[in-house]
């Protein structure tokens, strides 16, 4: 049963149409050939037939086949079929290739295309390959011996092996060996890994378009494209009962992502020989021990052409003509293409990431309006226009804002840091934060019913997990010298206990926990900085007549805190690229016993580290900067040395706001930059250093071979990338209401780039289920609870919205203009003669008072310099609004949570129907076939009766 796959069978095209399956292998064609070691007649791996005869079969001319034959006969190793992948379109100088590559240059293009992805008989398509150069150290001959073992027992296993020469390879040292999983082996473990199959093509009428649907025409793709496969019920995969199956063509009733899943699954658990008294098998550790270079499925073809006959359909090109282009960005993503292509694996990650730039457009909407508010409230804001009124802020004289060098400065020169700061802090921000809280809920109840429908849609139903997940790691195994039985399966399964990993496990702990140290320890280093550039970006800006007019927008503050915070994500960067070698290498010391646990283990200490390093500065500005200062004449001070910062007289918010926008925009614009630019130079480069810097003269194999590998891990770094950028959208949003616009079109371009990078740039990635978006689940949930008080925090603690309600509704005297002498009421009075003398500007003033930011008695007070009555009102006023905002927002959470069921009901219809179905049909298959057997035996039974009677009637007769 299954949600109404469309990964059933592959009517997009097959090889050769009308064939059954693979042909039997041509003799030879399963002969390794190790450096130095024999081959078979025709070369190694080769069809067994001499090299004239071969030229002769082909159609080649009489010089050409005379030239073959004595190739052959002098080196015994190149056949024409071989030579026949590596043909130039046009005559090439002599000068620029070597004599082999001449060679293959002599002989006609179309005996095979450069591009087939089938054996050299043209039948058995190519499922895997493997690669390995010459090793001229003293370890050749043990993984010459290694290879050997390893591709006998491949064999064994039921794989077809045929293996191309390094004379044959561009760069004329590298061995491939190509792998074909005849059907055999292919329902074999079919049925081990439970793949489900189609059985019936589905009734069921697919969804009822939306309202409006029409109005989306213009973002649709060709149908189609959208679904290239109708949907079928499904059912496990049984060898026993293959007529069930709807099974057209053998060679193309598993697609080829599903076809190279299945080999990789034998090749991780194929022994490759005893060392050490230790059974050591799987390709992992063949690729670690250089003994292979690599291991990969091909690609379909050419991403920039379709495919020519006899190869199948080209995906990649289909894919890249409608995914993976700038040009349709504003197109919907063919996600059951790149479903069968890449995996469900990778799939899930594009639907994830879909839906989520989605319901990051109506973020996006709600907080630019909020931006549109506060520009257009922007000048007539009283708080600002007293500010910049020269009578009221240009008549205020503020205290110096560090120690000796700085002098005394009025109000109205940040006139236009409070105007930019209106922007982001006015009434609108209260709302944006309560809708983001909202909107969080929203997000990930409507993401669990879009993640059910798409393991209905994609046959995920009733999945538990992975088996390639849940098995356990090749390096686990290796260093298991024990075994213990498994409460579930009954079998004796490789143990460890737990006291032997017990010190790796101390080790990591204590590795993540000094990181993160670490990370505290540079973002105080950039508050140093700060602290000890503010004084000389104060006086030397106060000096320099140069910098009279740009005084007016870059203050000493704003001009510290950009220049903080751009030092402060070259430290993010340069920690990140560290931590995340050190993370791989730690978590493969701890030795996890599944692949799951090996993902979940590297998940929390990268998000973990990740948190601390791209959010603490964030989190200091939000609520630490500005908030333990002091007052003129007793402030606080900083390892005793450099006095704590102070915010602007607009607040924290805005410098918040820039620290918000520089570590997100800084760390999306070099993510995309190098996912984008990375693997294109590899290629480039490797291209560069092949014998030609063509993809137009080198083989399917070889192609893919000069590309980057996605690696087990690329899927992980994306979902990092990814849960971080949600961190930042959700956790300070209070301060940017900007930040979900900035997210949206950086995620429009990041689907892209990583569609054009998995199509163009690197090697197919292996085949793989999942269900779910996994643990990042749960990380999401967390940080959505977190968001919900870091904005409310915000809001009280770094926005000026609460004490200025407060002065609204408890301090103002004028009815007309209540807001009128906000700006005198939150400013304390000082009296410079209680300056102590190492604080003091050096340079004496008429002035006898200054102002400061804050809520303290006068000096001619009996408490002076004491917090007043309205500070407590105001703290008050904070604390409420934090309870009063998380209640709400939590209590609207838990009903929008309870109200929105997790799996929609018109996808448990679907199920419950495909269930009924998928019952109804494997019964009436049993019956039928019941019916035969005995059908068959009762006729059988008749004759038997028939010859009894025949024999008792002749015995009578005899009597």
């Amino acid at each position: 049963m299954g949600g109404g796959s469309r990964g059933g069978t592959a009517v997009s095209g097959v090889g050769q149409p009308g064939r059954r399956g693979p042909a039997r292998p041509v003799d030879g064609a399963e002969r390794p050939t190790e450096p130095g070691g024999g081959g078979a007649p025709g070369g190694p791996g080769g069809d067994g037939h001499r090299g004239g005869e071969g030229a002769e079969a082909h159609g080649l001319s009489n010089i050409e086949a005379e030239y073959v034959f004595e190739m052959n006969e002098n080196q015994q190793s190149l056949s024409s079929r071989e030579t026949s992948f590596l043909i130039s379109e046009e005559p090439v100088s002599a000068k620029r290739f070597n004599l082999f590559l001449r060679r293959r240059l002599m002989f006609k293009k179309d005996e095979q295309s450069k591009d087939s992805i089938f054996f050299r008989d043209g039948i058995r398509q190519i499922d895997f390959v493997l690669s390995y150069v010459d090793d001229i150290k003293k370890e050749a001959e043990l993984k010459a011996e290694r290879r050997k073992e390893f591709e006998q027992n491949l064999r064994k296993t039921g794989l077809e092996l045929e293996i191309e020469d390094k004379r044959n390879s561009e760069d004329g040292r590298t061995y491939f060996v190509k792998i074909h999983a005849p059907w055999e082996v292919l329902v074999t473990y079919a049925e081990v890994l439970g793949i489900k199959m189609p059985i019936k093509e589905s009734d069921i009428p697919p969804a009822e378009n939306i309202p409006f649907s029409y109005m989306l025409g213009p973002l649709k793709l060709p149908k189609n494209v959208r679904h290239p496969r109708p949907e079928y019920f499904t059912a496990q995969f049984t060898r026993h009962r293959q007529e069930l199956f709807l099974i057209e063509d053998e060679s193309s009733f598993f697609p080829s992502s599903m076809r190279n899943r299945i080999v990789y699954y034998i090749l991780s658990r194929c022994p490759f020989g005893i060392e050490d008294g230790k059974k050591k098998f799987g390709i992992e550790r063949l690729l670690t021990s250089n003994t292979y270079s690599s291991a990969y499925p091909l690609h379909d073809g050419q991403y920039w052409k379709p495919s020519e006959p006899p190869n199948p359909v080209n995906e990649r090109y289909i894919l890249f003509q409608n995914w993976a282009r700038f040009s349709y960005f504003y197109k919907e993503q063919p996600l059951d293409l790149v479903r069968n292509y890449f995996g469900e694996k990778i799939a899930m990650y594009f639907v994830f990431l879909g839906f989520y730039t989605e319901m990051l457009s109506f973020a996006a909407i709600v907080g630019l309006a909020c931006f549109i508010y506060g520009l257009l409230s922007m000048h007539s804001n009283s708080n600002s226009s007293e500010i910049c009124d020269p009578t009221i802020g240009g008549q205020i004289i503020m205290c110096p804002l560090c120690d000796q060098v700085c002098d005394y400065w009025r109000l109205n020169t940040t006139c236009l840091a409070s105007k930019i700061s209106h922007l982001f802090d006015n009434e609108s921000t209260v709302f944006f934060a309560i809708f983001m809280g909202i909107w969080v809920t929203l997000f990930l109840e409507f993401w669990k019913q879009r993640q059910a429908r798409m393991e209905y849609e994609w046959d995920l139903v009733d999945f538990e997990e992975e088996q390639q997940q849940l098995q356990l790691r090749p390096e686990f195994e290796a260093m298991c010298k024990q075994r213990k039985m498994n409460a579930v399966t009954k079998e004796m399964e490789p143990y460890m206990p737990l006291w032997s990993r017990l010190p790796w496990y101390f080790l990591s702990g204590a590795t993540v926990t000094f990181w993160m140290a670490l990370v505290i320890a540079c973002m105080v280093a950039v508050i140093v900085y700060r602290l000890s550039v503010f004084a000389t970006f104060a006086s030397f800006m106060e000096s320099e007549a140069s910098f009279k007019h740009v005084k007016s927008f870059l203050t000493p503050q704003i001009a510290t805190s950009l220049s903080g915070s751009c030092l402060n994500f070259i430290v993010i960067l340069i920690l990140n690229f560290i931590y995340e070698k050190i993370s791989v290498w730690i978590t493969k010391m701890e030795i996890p016993r599944t692949y799951q646990e090996y993902e979940s283990s590297l998940t929390l200490k990268m998000f973990l580290f990740q948190f601390v390093n791209f959010y603490s500065s964030c989190f200091y500005v939000a609520f630490f900067k500005g908030k333990f200062v002091g007052y003129p004449g007793k402030y606080t001070y900083l390892f005793h040395a450099w006095r704590s910062e102070e915010c602007d007289p607009g607040g924290c918010l805005i410098e918040l706001t820039a620290q918000l926008t520089i570590i997100m925009t800084g760390k999306q614009i070099f993510g995309n930059v190098k996912e984008a630019i990375y693997p294109m130079v590899l290629n480039w480069w490797r291209r560069r250093k092949a014998r030609t810097n063509s993809e137009k003269l080198y083989s399917r194999w070889e192609q893919d071979h000069d590309l980057e590998t996605f690696g087990s891990l690329g899927l992980f770094y994306e979902y990092l990338e990814t849960v971080t950028q949600f961190g930042f959208v959700t956790l300070f949003v209070a301060s940017f209401p900007l930040a979900p616009l900035l997210a949206l079109l950086n995620n429009i371009i990041e689907i892209r780039v990583d569609a054009w990078k998995l199509t163009t740039q690197y090697r197919r990635p292996v085949a793989a289920k999942a269900h779910s978006i996994g643990v990042w689940q749960d990380i999401l949930y967390g940080m959505a609870v977190l968001s919900v008080a870091t904005n409310a925090f915000i809001v009280a603690f770094t926005s000026d919205i609460i004490p200025r309600l407060v002065y609204y509704y408890a301090y103002s005297t004028d009815d007309t203009e209540p807001m009128r002498g906000y700006v005198n009421d939150s400013l304390s009075t000082f009296l410079i003669a209680d300056f102590p003398n190492h604080t003091a500007p050096s340079e004496k003033r008429d002035f006898v008072t200054c102002r400061y930011r804050d809520y303290r008695y006068p000096p001619d007070h009996d408490q002076k310099y004491f917090h007043n009555m309205q500070y407590w009102h105001v703290l008050a006023a904070k604390m409420t609004f934090i309870i009063v905002m998380e209640h709400i927002v939590f209590l609207v959470k838990f009903l929008l949570a309870w109200m929105i069921p997790d799996v929609p009901k018109v996808v448990l219809d679907r199920i419950k129907r495909e269930k009924l179905m998928t019952v109804k049909i494997l019964h009436d298959f049993e019956l039928h076939k019941l019916k035969e057997n005995l059908k068959i035996s009762s006729n059988e039974l008749a004759k038997q009766v028939l010859i009894q009677e025949n024999k008792a009637q002749l015995a009578n007769s005899a009597v």
